[in-house]
């Protein structure tokens, strides 16, 4: 969209936390407002007819009505943490906010690096997005500890430790996909 640019490439406007984004790890996708990216977004169309709020918790409408049930369903990032995520945003202060979706990332790269044997991908972006930060640095501490073990056992335990983690956080670490029309 012309004139809408974006300094924070790793915290959408709308919410998403697109540094733990696989379209923006992989290179395919700038983020919003970053060159080719989604361009064509209704929320930074909006953000610009309202005075170019960085993040719509600076709007004075926020949460609008573009938001009633934004959380519900996932495209290839899961968007359940929007709200919550701007809402922390606003609340702790984006260095803060930004502190702690560095050192995700930061997990999420090591997962990647170290204990993805091709078949735990989206698994790993789920669990860096979802789970409490002290599960995260648990769970990436016990799989350095098993850096000798072949990969696709790493990778079953370390996907076990995650799943038990969403369990006692009561987080589904699936994509939840918007059900096809009759």
């Amino acid at each position: 969209m012309k004139d809408f640019v974006r300094e924070d490439l790793r915290f959408s406007l709308c919410g998403l936390n697109c540094g733990l984004c696989p379209m923006q790890l992989d290179g395919h996708c700038p983020g919003c407002g970053g060159g080719a990216g989604n361009q064509s977004c209704k929320i930074a169309r909006c953000s610009l007819e309202h005075g170019s709020p960085a993040y719509c918790f600076a709007c004075g409408e926020f949460p609008c009505g573009r938001y009633e049930g934004i959380d519900e369903y996932d495209s290839f990032i899961t968007h359940r943490r929007r709200l919550a995520d701007l809402e922390t945003a606003r609340t702790e202060g984006l260095e803060a906010y930004r502190a702690g979706q560095a050192e995700r990332r930061e997990r999420l790269e090591f997962l990647l690096d170290n204990c993805n044997d091709g078949r735990r991908k989206t698994l790993f972006y789920l669990a860096a997005n979802l789970l409490p930060l002290p599960d995260l640095r648990r769970i990436c501490r016990e799989a350095e500890g098993m850096l000798e073990v072949p990969l696709k056992e790493r990778g079953a335990r370390v996907a076990a430790l995650l799943q038990e983690a969403a369990e006692r956080a009561d987080v589904t670490l699936k994509l939840r996909k918007k059900p096809k029309k009759a």
